[in-house]
């Protein structure tokens, strides 16, 4: 059993009988982790405290590693980096409850992926420190698909057409899963921006609603067992 000190950030936390968590963080050293941390809820006093495991916080942890694939345990945590607007804010709660979702749905390799835990950890500190952000989840996600290894081919993006099931542009436009149209031109203007680039693309609540249904269909059809999140209404809700 291996003592780790990483960075890693949570992706959930489940109660586990009346005062203890199960915990599933994403750790910059070994990739996904999943703690036992008991007694956690009813601790007035210590070094790990419940309000660390809140979605998508960033923490400093050490922790005994097993690599048998069971439950981990967890010595010290702390916040490595703490967000200033987003407790405070319904609309970006709400964008951190719908990411941690999928985060916590796609991401579960246990191995090192530096790229994208940086994404995550610079995306996060981004949406913390801004306030045009309600198109930040549909950037995220689009962009996150970088790492996950099907990000849109835009090498022939004057095409009339895009195929969500090749992720690439085309001229037949009569196939199933192809963008064409309004659906396209909206696509389009998320492609290739980062997230300072986001206010200068306006959606109005039908198109973002439009968009982010098309992206969790490209989600659905390029990675296997991915389901539509269940925080995906509330999110909609939040923006309407």
């Amino acid at each position: 059993m291996a003592i780790i000190s990483t960075k890693a950030i949570v992706f959930s936390s489940i109660k586990y009988g009346d005062t203890s968590l199960i915990v599933k963080c994403f750790t910059l050293e070994e990739g996904v982790k999943t703690y036992m941390i008991k007694g956690v809820l009813k601790a007035k006093k210590g070094k790990l405290k419940a309000a660390y495991f809140q979605p998508l916080t960033q923490l400093q942890l050490t922790a005994s590693h097993n690599n048998k694939g069971n439950l981990n345990s967890l010595r010290e945590a702390s916040v490595s980096i703490p967000y200033e607007s987003i407790p405070l804010d319904i609309i970006k709660q709400s964008i951190v409850l719908f990411l941690s979702e999928i985060l916590s749905s796609i991401i579960q390799e246990e191995e090192k992926n530096e790229g994208l835990y940086n994404y995550i950890e610079t995306a996060l500190i981004w949406l913390d420190t801004h306030n045009a952000i309600s198109n930040f989840h549909l950037l995220f996600l689009l962009n996150l698909s970088k790492y996950l290894g099907f990000y849109p081919d835009t090498s022939n993006s004057d095409a009339s057409a895009f195929s969500l099931l090749e992720g690439s542009f085309t001229n037949s436009n009569y196939e199933k899963l192809t963008l064409i149209n309004t659906d396209l031109t909206l696509f389009k203007k998320l492609l290739g921006i980062n997230f300072d680039a986001i206010h200068t693309i306006s959606f109005n609540k039908k198109e973002r609603q439009t968009l982010l249904r098309i992206i969790i269909q490209y989600f659905e059809l390029h990675l296997e067992g991915f389901k539509k999140p269940k925080s995906l209404d509330v999110l909609e809700t939040v923006f309407s």
